[in-house]
């Protein structure tokens, strides 16, 4: 099963679960984007800030006053975009090394906050996740006249799962029960990542700092959920 595969796999089965329980009735969702970069030695010796983007469904259970709800997303972010660049002294040919690491993240958790028709929705959240990393190396031959006949050879894939988690501290601005902006701040780690997805490499812990702000809607009428 490729990666993609698995992480839609895995998303449609928690939002099918989530569905038969019926508490879907409440569901929101939002997407956004998102600035993320590294910290700690771990994090900042293998990868640079980037940016991504990702998607959510939060769902409230209304038991709890809707104070509590599930939180159930996937995101992608660029860590890592280096192009080198090689020339021939004699023939003039350019060839370039583009390197670029992916993050890619399924993510599952609870959310704390008020989810009713306020205006103000201040949250706090706790997340687990299945992390896929992922370095990708071309080689390209460019076409300076035009690049889609550019000569492009892959050199080396390599991927590797682990886990991680998150701390969550965001707010949303409900306008009319209709659509809502959505922002916050988030610590992560992961657990046992490889050093460059080498083999036998040695494991670090790496942490990162992530900025997301993003538009969000009720996935049904919460007006007329509420009656």
């Amino acid at each position: 099963m490729t990666k993609s595969k698995f992480f839609q796999a895995a998303l449609l089965a928690i939002v099918l679960l989530l569905a038969g329980s019926g508490a879907m009735a409440q569901a929101k969702f939002s997407g956004y984007g998102i600035i993320m970069g590294p910290r700690g030695e771990d994090a900042e010796r293998y990868s640079n800030a980037g940016l991504g983007f990702g998607g959510r469904v939060v769902v409230p259970f209304p038991a709890v006053h809707k104070l509590l709800a599930i939180s159930v997303g996937l995101e992608v972010v660029n860590l890592l975009n280096k192009n080198t660049t090689f020339q021939d002294r004699l023939t003039g040919l350019r060839v370039q090394q583009q390197t670029d690491q992916t993050y890619n993240r399924l993510l599952f958790g609870a959310e704390i906050g008020p989810h009713g028709k306020g205006f103000f929705r201040p949250f706090a959240g706790v997340h687990m996740a299945v992390v896929y990393y992922e370095i990708r190396t071309d080689v390209v031959v460019p076409d300076d006249y035009e690049r889609e006949k550019e000569i492009r050879q892959n050199l080396r894939r390599k991927g590797h799962f682990v886990f991680g988690s998150d701390l969550t501290l965001g707010l949303d601005l409900n306008f009319w029960n209709k659509w809502y902006l959505e922002g916050g701040v988030r610590y992560l780690k992961s657990f046992s990542v490889p050093q460059q997805l080498g083999e036998d490499a040695v494991k670090v812990h790496p942490e990162y700092v992530q900025v997301f702000l993003g538009v969000g809607f009720p996935l049904k009428n919460q007006t007329k959920a509420n009656r």
